[in-house]
């Protein structure tokens, strides 16, 4: 993977980003040597249950919504609950190898509030922090697989080819509540900067530029793409890079880190990068709905290849939703269908 070092000094105009020095390949190395050492654990029967084809349809069948936890509609892998210790600490290895500080840690206590809907709800026997699955599609000791860490409320899809991390789309994360309210957790708001930093980008407009980025005084329901498999552009406006200013500008670029860099920093590099050089000139800002705290609200970035689509609008605006997808780079699907025709072609 390439090492790119002032990802922002592109014609984009981002200016300068200072990463420490990472080696190129090392993010797809850990990934690869963790995810062969769980798979290595696991009995024949879990093999069975988490091991797929890099092909199989299963691959792209993603969703963040409760799923029944037995018979039919239940998500395909091996959940936590189902683990020893020790292949527990191999999962949560494996996590940690594809997503940054501030991304796994995020991760974490999103499954947590799991517990905390099981207090809310009665005991609800529906919520379950030990209910994630891990499931691996392909061989983790050959140039192309992939892999999923999915539960209630996350999503996150992995794909390496030839010793990279080419893809980490889609990237779901959500919570609810978005701000617990009662019990000894109260107050914590796990996707802060998801909500924080583009209301401080829409507050920051003027009335004019308010004109174009507010595209609806209504905000949906939920994220617009829902968990479609493949997404195209959304039409309906909203506000152009250039049409920004400075601080604003600067706003942007946060709120796009914020998404990017729930990867491992060299990958998010590599993703900051191809965002560049895909034109920050192309990319608009919408927001539906009101820009107070508490609001019901909903905005999305959106440039030639990628989305980000959030909405707060469900029990009260305090249950978020969050997700980053690649037009054309979800699952890998372009780069390696690339590949396997190159591959066919040679032979």
């Amino acid at each position: 993977m390439k090492r790119i070092f002032t990802l922002f000094s592109l014609a984009a105009g981002l200016g300068t980003l200072s990463l420490p020095s990472l080696r190129a390949h090392e993010s797809a190395d850990e990934m690869a040597a963790m995810a062969k050492a769980f798979v290595a654990n696991l009995d024949d029967a879990q093999k069975t249950k988490t091991v797929y084809a890099l092909t199989d349809a299963e691959r792209e069948n993603w969703v963040f919504v409760p799923k029944p936890f037995e018979g039919e509609g239940m998500r395909r892998g091996i959940t936590i609950k189902e683990m020893r210790p020790d292949q527990r600490h191999l999962a949560y290895a494996l996590l940690s190898t594809s997503l940054s500080h501030r991304g796994y840690a995020t991760a974490l206590q999103i499954m947590s509030l799991e517990q905390v809907l099981w207090e809310l709800e009665n005991q609800s026997p529906r919520r379950d922090t030990e209910m994630y699955y891990i499931t691996i599609f392909g061989d983790p000791a050959e140039k192309n697989w992939g892999w999923r860490f999915e539960g209630h409320h996350l999503s996150m899809n992995f794909t390496v080819s030839d010793g990279k991390v080419i893809s980490g789309t889609p990237s779901f994360f959500a919570t609810n509540p978005a701000e617990v309210r009662v019990g000894p957790r109260a107050g914590l708001r796990v996707l802060t900067g998801e909500e924080d930093v583009a209301r401080a980008l829409v507050k920051s407009l003027s009335d004019e530029q308010k004109t174009k980025a507010i595209i609806g005084t209504a905000a949906p329901d939920d994220i617009l793409t829902s968990n479609e498999t493949k997404i195209t552009a959304l039409e309906g406006g909203g506000i152009p890079f250039g049409d920004l200013n400075e601080a604003q500008v600067k706003n942007l670029r946060e709120l796009i880190d914020v998404y990017v860099h729930r990867l491992r920093p060299e990958v998010a590099a590599d993703e900051i990068a191809a965002i560049g050089k895909a034109g920050m000139d192309k990319i608009v800002f919408a927001w539906m709905g009101g820009t107070e705290k508490g609001d019901a609200h909903y905005y999305r970035v959106q440039g030639p290849t990628f989305l980000l689509e959030y909405a707060n609008t469900q029990n009260d605006a305090n249950h978020v939703h969050a997700v980053w997808r690649d037009f054309n780079g979800d699952f890998g699907r372009d780069l390696l269908r690339e590949h396997y025709q190159a591959h066919h072609k040679a032979e």
